[in-house]
């Protein structure tokens, strides 16, 4: 029972480290990450589509970003998307591709980007927190049921605290290396 718990909110964690990844791929740093598109939805034909479902995204140098699509008469639509999103990029179209020079942060604004990711870590930290707070109450409830003992539940306590602990340092490894990801020159 207990280990039914256990794996329960190792799975739950992990899906938080998963959605803290994918958050902090598609924070703009310094250099081109194909992942800083993936936000954005295009309207083709009337649908909102993915852009990376439309086209395929490579990084030819360490600030270019170029974006194929695989139909071309979609590329006014996909300029469209990408000067309407909050990326603060602006399209280059040549008729076949699109390029996207991806510009050097200031100093102003790789600290304000390194306090939006602090914010979303701490958000994710809370996730892990509460995800901590159910399962400690699936195991009172089991004690309560008289399923576990007193000192099964102390035990229970003590691995859910382990994992906890154990995501949440993730969490902070990940934000380490994104602020100096971000901080880099």
């Amino acid at each position: 029972m207990i280990n039914a718990i256990l794996d329960d909110g190792k799975t739950r964690m992990e899906e938080v480290i998963v959605r803290t990844k994918k958050a902090f791929a598609s924070v703009r740093t310094g250099r081109a990450n194909p992942a800083l598109l993936d936000r954005i939805t295009v309207s083709y034909y009337g649908t909102p589509t993915p852009l990376n479902q439309m086209a395929s995204v490579t990084v030819p140098e360490p600030r270019l970003l170029v974006i194929t699509p695989w139909d071309k008469s979609s590329i006014k639509d996909i300029e469209k998307a990408i000067l309407t999103s909050d990326l603060g990029l602006v399209p280059n179209n040549d008729g076949t591709v699109i390029r996207l020079a991806i510009p050097a942060l200031t100093e102003e604004r790789r600290k304000e980007l390194v306090r939006l990711v602090r914010r979303d870590a701490e958000d994710f930290r809370v996730a892990v927190r509460n995800i901590r707070r159910d399962l400690n109450e699936d195991a009172k409830d089991l004690e309560k049921e008289g399923e576990i003992s007193e000192d099964d539940l102390r035990r229970a306590q003590d691995e859910i605290q382990k994992l906890t602990d154990h995501y949440i340092e993730e969490i902070d490894q990940l934000l380490k290396a994104k602020e100096k990801e971000i901080m880099e020159v």
